[in-house]
Parts: structure tokens; C-alpha cells; sequence
């Protein structure tokens, strides 16, 4: 306690010092902000919107949760149909879908994508999803697949690489 008060009075008895340390620590904080900050330099600081379609609602939640947390627009989907009208009305920077929905599967919505030419990046993530179908069906082009279970880190670290990345046409 001796050793803060006696740091206080340094502070209050040089005031360039508290101002040196006071531009140090608002620099400190600057810098954090912009190493978790996921838009890319040069763009509007507005958050990168994100769709996630999976039939699970637990998911969903637990998906915006975590991204919203992370700096994220975040909108949900039950199912790929529901996706693909949010698609229609509401631009975004990234899908994420599960394979096996109902009424329209993630495999299904992300050949509408390409069919409408929609340049979105799309992270595939599924618990049963086929390892050969990616390989044999390279119209998908997908920017990442993650397998159910995964690490949440891991899907972060993956969105946030993809949307630092020039957004697709």
C-alpha cells in the first residue's frame, strides 16, 4: 500500500509523467482493440455480418454467442431455405451451415449460392458430413470445412482469418 500511494505521488508531483504514461496506456489500449478488431484496415469499422444455418438450436445459439462475442453481426437460420431467403434480403460476409438440414441441406444452399453467383465464402462445419464429398465437388468451393466436435478457437481463429481477407465478389 506504502509502495501506490508513494507512486501516486509521483505521478501527481510530475504531471509530463502522468501524461507520458496516460498517452502509454491509451496506446496499449488502441493496440488491443486493433489486433481483436476482425475488419480488415481500410474498411468501415461496422461489424462483419455472419450467417449461420444449422438445424440445431443449441448450435445456433452457442455459434452467435461466441462470435457475437467476438465483434460479429450474427444472424441464425434453422435450415437452409430459411438461409437462403435471409441471403436474399440482407448482404453478408461470410456463411456458416451444417450439412444435414432439413428442407434445404448446406450442400444444397451453397449450390444456390454459386448458381446465383454469390462470391460469399462458406465454412462448411458438420458432425457426419462425408470426407470424399469437398473433393469430388469442387463447385462448393469452400473456404473451410470444420468437423463437429471442434474447438470454438478453432472456428474463430478461421472466420477471422477468412474476413480479413479481400471480401469475394
Amino acid at each position: 500500500m506504502k509502495a501506490k500511494y508513494a507512486t501516486q505521488n509521483n505521478l501527481e508531483s510530475n504531471p509530463n509523467e502522468h501524461e507520458e504514461r496516460r498517452a502509454m496506456m491509451n496506446n496499449e489500449i488502441r493496440l488491443e482493440e486493433a489486433v481483436f478488431d476482425p475488419t480488415p484496415p481500410g474498411q468501415a469499422s461496422s461489424p462483419r455480418r455472419i450467417l449461420v444455418a444449422d438445424d440445431e438450436a443449441g448450435m445456433r445459439v452457442l455459434l452467435s454467442e461466441v462470435l457475437g462475442d467476438s465483434g460479429y453481426h450474427v444472424d441464425t437460420a434453422e435450415d437452409g431455405a430459411v438461409a437462403w431467403a435471409a441471403l436474399q434480403t440482407k448482404p453478408y460476409d461470410l456463411l456458416i451451415t451444417d450439412h444435414n438440414m432439413p428442407n434445404v441441406t448446406g450442400e444444397e444452399l451453397i449450390k444456390k449460392l454459386r448458381a446465383a453467383r454469390m462470391g460469399l465464402p462458406v465454412v462448411m462445419v458438420s458432425g457426419d458430413f462425408p470426407q470424399h464429398e469437398p473433393a469430388q465437388n469442387p463447385p462448393l468451393q469452400l473456404a473451410a470445412k470444420i468437423m463437429k466436435p471442434f474447438v470454438l478457437a478453432e472456428l474463430v481463429d478461421t472466420v477471422t482469418s477468412l474476413l480479413r481477407l479481400p471480401a469475394a465478389c
